[in-house]
C-alpha cells in the first residue's frame, strides 16, 4: 500500500442516495425494499424487542419473585477491606472509597460491615454502619460519620404535612 492510497474511495461529501429514481440507479422500483411484505410498506415500524417471530428473550428468560424498582440499592464495604486498603489516621470518604475502587459502580448507600480486624485509626464516613463494625472502628480509636441518606417516601411526606401545618 502507498501512502496515496490511503484515502481512495473515501468521500468527505458524499450525496445522498437518491431512492426510487428509476433502474439505472441501482435503487429504483422497489427502492431497496424488495419485494412485498411488512417492512416494504409505508409507515413501518418495528418494536426493538422484536426478534423476527422468535419467541422475544424477555420472555424467554424465567422472572421470579418482586423487583422494587425503587428500592435503595446498599453497596457493602468490610472494615477488614478499610484496614487493608488506608493508613493510619486517614479521613475515609466515599470519593476516597471510589479512587481506592473500594465503592464501584452505582448505588444509593455504603453500609461498613464487621468482617475482618481493625488495627488502624480511621475517620469513616458513610450511610449505614453494622453494630460490630461501630464496635471495631470506635475500639479502634477511630470515629464514625453517619451521612444523610435519601428521604424515605414516609419522611417526605411527614416534611411536606409539617410544611402545609406550618403555612395554615
Amino acid at each position: 500500500m502507498n501512502l496515496n492510497d490511503v484515502h481512495r474511495g473515501i468521500t468527505k461529501h458524499r450525496n445522498r442516495k437518491r431512492i426510487g429514481r428509476g433502474p439505472g440507479s441501482g435503487t429504483g422500483k422497489t427502492s431497496g425494499r424488495g419485494h412485498k411484505g411488512h417492512k416494504s410498506r409505508s409507515g413501518y415500524s418495528r418494536k426493538p424487542n422484536f426478534q423476527g417471530g422468535a419467541m422475544p428473550m424477555f420472555r424467554r428468560i424465567p422472572k421470579r419473585g418482586f423487583n422494587n424498582r425503587f428500592a435503595t440499592s446498599v453497596f457493602a464495604v468490610n472494615v477488614g477491606r478499610l484496614n487493608d486498603t488506608f493508613e493510619d489516621g486517614t479521613e475515609v470518604t466515599l470519593q476516597l472509597m471510589a479512587e481506592k475502587d473500594i465503592a464501584k459502580g452505582t448505588f444509593d448507600e455504603v453500609k461498613i460491615l464487621g468482617d475482618g480486624e481493625l488495627t488502624k485509626k480511621l475517620t469513616v464516613s458513610a450511610h449505614r454502619f453494622s453494630k460490630s463494625a461501630e464496635e471495631k472502628i470506635t475500639a479502634a480509636g477511630g470515629t464514625i460519620n453517619k451521612l444523610v441518606a435519601k428521604r424515605a417516601p414516609e419522611e417526605r411526606v411527614a416534611d411536606l404535612k409539617k410544611q402545609a401545618a406550618a403555612k395554615a
